[in-house]
């Protein structure tokens, strides 16, 4: 569930906001995104994966927010790891993103299935 927005890295770029399928974000004229409804956050990790500046943080428990610490999460090294995981931005091509690419791989040699005769 998204747990932080940090202000001192965000661009004000709104793309989390644009991205979010469960509308969590609200812009703000002037200054980073606010978590308007945490609640409805599916923890897709889509807002961390096009955040460019890695000023949100998604933790991995879907069911309930979690208490986080802000500088323990910027000291961990935690930010933007989804992004270098699925090799996106500066990061494409320094790791294998198979995932994104399933349908494809799931697809090749294989032969179409005929439909069953009525």
């Amino acid at each position: 569930m998204i747990e932080l927005v940090l202000a001192d890295r965000c661009t004000d770029c709104d793309t989390c906001v644009q991205v979010c399928p469960t509308n969590v974000f609200d812009a703000q004229p002037g200054g980073p995104p606010v978590i308007a409804r945490q609640e409805d956050c599916q923890t897709c990790f889509l807002c961390e994966l096009y955040c460019q500046s890695d000023a949100l943080y998604v933790a991995p428990n879907c069911d309930e927010p979690v208490a986080v610490d802000a500088e323990a999460i910027v000291a961990s090294g935690l930010l933007g790891q989804f992004r270098r995981d699925s090799g996106w931005h500066e990061w494409a091509g320094q790791s294998p993103n198979l995932h994104w690419r399933m349908g494809e791989l799931f697809a090749r040699g294989r032969k179409p299935v005929a439909a069953p005769t009525p």
